[in-house]
C-alpha cells in the first residue's frame, strides 16, 4: 500500500474509533430517593396535589387575589436587578455549552501570506556540496487547514456534558431566584398590610381611649372621681400614641424594602395605607419525592452533581493519549500569476499524538480533586433535600397552628370586649376603680392587635409552605387545604 493511501486508511480508522470510542471516568446516574419518606405527616383536610414539573411554576400570587400585589409582583420581574444578574449567569451558561459542543466539530481555517523576503547567503549548510547563495524572491501562500481532536476517550464528550449539566443548573439557580424573589415580594407586602391592620386596631383603639379620657374627666370635675383616674387614662393613651410611631417606621422598612425588589429608588416609592383581610389560598401537597422534580435549588444541587461527575472523566482522560487531525490544502508560489498552477499546489495529511509519561502525580491528583468535589455536590444534594422536607413540614404545621391560633384569638377578642362592657359599667356604677377598666382596655388592644399579627403570619407562612414546595401547581377545584375551596383554583 502506497504512503499515502496508509496515511488516509489509517486516519479514517482513528475518526471510526472516536465515533465508537466509550467516555472514561463513570457515567452519571441521579442519586436515588429511596430515603424519601412515602407521605408528608399531615392530617384532613389536607390533600394530595399534582405538582408536577411540567406545571408552571410562575405566577402563584395571583391566589391571593390581592390586584396590588399582582402589579408589584411584575415590577420585580421586570426590574429586579438580581433576577438580571441570574439572566446574565443563565445566558453565559448557555455560551458555554455552546462553546464546549463546539468541540465536537472540526475546526477550519484559512492563512494566507504575501510578502518579499531575502535568504542570507551565509547561512548555515545543510549539504557541503551545494552551495548557499542570496537570493530575493517573493512569496505568495493560501492555503486551508482543519484541526480536529479525535475523542478516543471521551474528554470532549465528558466536557460536553459538563457543560450542558452547568447549564441546566444556571437555569435552575434563574428559577430559585425568581422564586425567591416572588416570595420576597409577597412577604414584604403582607408584613406591609399586616402592619396597617395593626394601625387600624392602634388608632380605633386611641378614639376608644380619648373617649374614656374625656369621661374620666368629667367625672373628675364633677367630683365622683379622683385625679388619679384621669391621670392614669392619659398615661394609657401616651402609650398606645407611642405605638403609632413605632408601627409607622416598621411600616416604612417594609415600604423601602419593596422599592428595592421592584427597582425602584425607595425615596420616590409610597404605597397607599389600607387595611384590607386578604384570605389565603389552598395549598394541596404532593407526595415528597415530587418536591424533587419541583423546587429548583434541588434541581440546582443534582445539576451539580452532574458537572462535577463530568469533570472526574476530563481528569481521568489525561491518563490516555490525545490525537489530532489536521489535514491542510492550499497554495505556494513566488509570483501571484502562478499561485493556482498545478505545480504551486500543496497539502499534508496526518495525525499527530501526544501522551504524558511522567506528571510527577499531577494527574492523580487532578483525578481525586474532581472526585472530591463529585463527593461535595452530593453531600450538598442531600442537604438540600433534608431541608426541603423540613421546611414543607414547618410550613405545614404554621399553617395548622396558626390556624388554630386566629380562632383562638377571634374568642379572645369577644371576651376582652365582654370585659370592657362590664368594667365600664361597674366603674359607672361607682363598685370598681378605674384600674379595671384601664386594663381591659389593653386587654383588647393586645388581643386585637395579637389577631392581625397571627392573620400577617398565616399569609407569610402560605407563601413559605408555596416557596417550599417549588411554586405553583395544577389541583382540583375544591380542594380544601387550609383556605377556601375557591382559592385552589388556578390563576386565570
Amino acid at each position: 500500500m502506497k504512503p499515502r493511501s496508509t496515511a488516509i486508511a489509517a486516519s479514517a480508522t482513528l475518526m471510526a474509533l472516536a465515533l465508537a470510542g466509550c467516555a472514561v471516568g463513570p457515567d452519571y446516574h441521579p442519586p436515588a430517593s429511596d430515603n424519601m419518606p412515602a407521605a408528608w405527616a399531615v392530617e384532613a383536610p389536607w390533600r394530595a396535589g399534582a405538582p408536577g414539573d411540567t406545571h408552571a411554576k410562575g405566577a402563584w400570587w395571583e391566589r391571593f387575589n390581592d390586584p396590588v400585589l399582582n402589579r408589584l409582583e411584575q415590577q420585580a420581574l421586570d426590574n429586579n436587578q438580581t433576577l438580571a444578574a441570574a439572566i446574565a449567569r443563565l445566558a453565559q451558561g448557555r455560551a458555554n455549552l455552546d462553546s464546549a459542543s463546539a468541540g465536537l466539530m472540526p475546526q477550519v481555517g484559512v492563512t494566507s501570506r504575501a510578502g518579499r523576503l531575502k535568504i542570507s547567503g551565509n547561512r548555515p549548510l545543510t549539504n557541503y556540496k551545494t552551495p548557499n547563495a542570496s537570493t530575493v524572491q517573493d512569496d505568495f501562500s493560501l492555503g486551508l487547514n482543519v484541526n480536529y481532536e479525535i475523542d478516543l476517550f471521551g474528554r470532549v464528550k465528558r466536557t460536553v456534558e459538563g457543560a450542558q449539566a452547568s447549564a441546566q443548573q444556571f437555569a435552575a439557580d434563574f428559577e430559585n431566584t425568581r422564586l425567591v424573589l416572588n416570595a420576597d415580594v409577597a412577604n414584604n407586602y403582607f408584613n406591609l398590610r399586616q402592619t396597617d391592620v395593626e394601625l387600624g386596631v392602634v388608632e380605633r383603639s386611641i378614639a376608644l381611649q380619648r373617649r374614656s379620657l374625656d369621661l374620666a374627666t368629667a367625672r373628675h370635675d364633677l367630683g365622683a372621681s379622683s385625679g388619679l383616674d384621669v391621670s392614669q387614662q392619659q398615661a394609657l393613651l401616651d402609650a398606645t400614641l407611642t405605638q403609632i410611631d413605632l408601627l409607622k417606621r416598621q411600616r416604612g422598612i417594609y415600604e423601602h424594602a419593596i422599592a428595592t425588589l421592584i427597582g425602584t429608588p425607595a425615596p420616590v416609592f409610597a404605597l397607599a395605607s389600607t387595611e384590607i383581610e386578604i384570605t389565603p389560598p389552598a395549598i394541596p401537597l404532593g407526595l415528597p419525592s415530587d418536591m424533587l422534580e419541583r423546587r429548583p435549588d434541588v434541581a440546582s444541587a443534582e445539576r451539580a452533581m452532574a458537572a462535577a461527575n463530568a469533570q472526574i472523566g476530563i481528569a481521568s482522560a489525561a491518563y490516555y493519549p490525545s490525537f489530532i487531525l489536521n489535514p491542510t490544502y492550499g497554495f505556494d508560489s513566488t509570483s501571484m500569476t502562478t499561485l493556482f498552477n498545478a505545480p504551486s499546489l500543496m497539502w499534508s495529511f496526518g495525525v499527530s499524538m501526544s501522551q504524558t509519561l511522567f506528571s510527577g502525580g499531577r494527574i492523580a491528583a487532578g483525578v481525586d480533586f474532581a472526585r472530591a468535589g463529585y463527593q461535595g455536590t452530593l453531600a450538598n444534594y442531600r442537604r438540600t433535600v433534608l431541608t426541603a422536607m423540613q421546611e414543607v413540614e414547618d410550613g405545614i404545621t404554621g399553617v395548622i397552628t396558626l390556624d388554630s391560633a386566629q380562632a383562638q384569638a377571634q374568642k379572645a377578642i369577644v371576651s376582652s370586649r365582654k370585659v370592657l362592657d362590664i368594667a365600664n359599667d361597674r366603674y359607672e356604677g361607682g363598685v370598681a376603680t378605674y384600674l379595671e377598666v384601664i386594663t381591659a382596655q389593653q386587654s383588647l388592644l393586645n388581643n386585637e392587635r395579637q389577631l392581625a399579627q397571627l392573620r400577617g403570619q398565616r399569609l407569610l407562612v402560605s407563601v413559605f409552605l408555596i416557596k417550599a414546595l417549588g411554586g405553583d401547581w395544577s389541583a382540583p377545584a375544591g380542594s380544601m387545604v387550609g383556605g377556601t375551596p375557591d382559592a385552589a383554583s388556578p390563576p386565570s
